[in-house]
């Protein structure tokens, strides 16, 4: 596949303002959820720089053969762009306006079929386009019913390998230097599988409610502890 992709002429050109981008609906209404989830753990354990940006349905862009491309994953991570927000409000150009995704995410729905798409003619396949002509390092697929996650990473020929789970059943994102995994359990009154992150020494990265939970129980073992001493805590 590589070879192929060298007959490609990728550039790297900011999109027109009146460029039409697709308006399709979301194909699934815990795709949302899934990818606010992934964000908010980050920014509250402080693994979200100023510089970083996070992708959710949003347009990532490249020009192939003169012609523009834009795939929108499902979720996706930039460790540092080298513009302002405003410049990336609808769009955003690897290598351009900052590094290429560490990582992008598809959410497998009942209908969508294309995360696997090696389709070199254009429009290019989104496995095409993410492996080849973004040269995103990490490719992850899950499919939330059943909670099953793929997680490829780009190998020194330049191609996806499917990589394998390790002790704990989570891969490990080096560039992030982060676990990613699946989890079940319930968020937002929603049961089902969630990807999560855990930090290299296995601490899952929390939620707003779970660290607010935490933090509860922190101050009834504190209250507890002092009114067995004969103190009454403070209210």
């Amino acid at each position: 596949m590589l070879a192929n992709a060298a007959t490609h002429n990728v550039t790297w050109e900011k999109l027109p303002d009146d460029f039409v981008l697709d308006n399709e609906p979301v194909d699934n209404i815990n795709q949302p959820l899934l990818a606010a989830a992934l964000t908010e753990s980050l920014e509250l354990a402080g693994r979200l720089p100023a510089d970083a940006l996070t992708i959710t349905n949003y347009g990532i862009c490249a020009t192939l053969n003169n012609r523009f491309v834009v795939k929108a994953p499902d979720w996706g991570y930039v460790s540092s762009i080298r513009v302002s927000r405003e410049e990336v409000k609808r769009s955003y150009t690897p290598r351009l306006q900052g590094d290429i995704p560490v990582i992008v995410m598809e959410f497998l729905s009942d209908t969508e079929g294309g995360e696997y798409s090696s389709k070199l003619t254009y429009p290019p396949g989104k496995w095409f386009y993410y492996e080849q002509i973004l040269q995103v390092p990490n490719y992850a697929i899950f499919e939330p019913d059943g909670g099953v996650l793929e997680v490829y990473r780009r190998d020194d020929l330049g191609n996806y390998e499917l990589q394998t789970l390790d002790a704990n059943n989570r891969h490990w994102i080096a560039e992030m230097n982060l676990f990613l995994g699946v989890w079940q359990g319930s968020r937002e009154n929603c049961i089902g599988y969630w990807l999560r992150w855990w930090d290299d020494n296995g601490e899952l990265l929390l939620w707003g409610l779970e660290l607010a939970g935490k933090e509860r129980q922190r101050a009834e073992r504190l209250a507890a502890q002092l009114k067995a001493l004969g103190v009454e805590p403070e209210v």
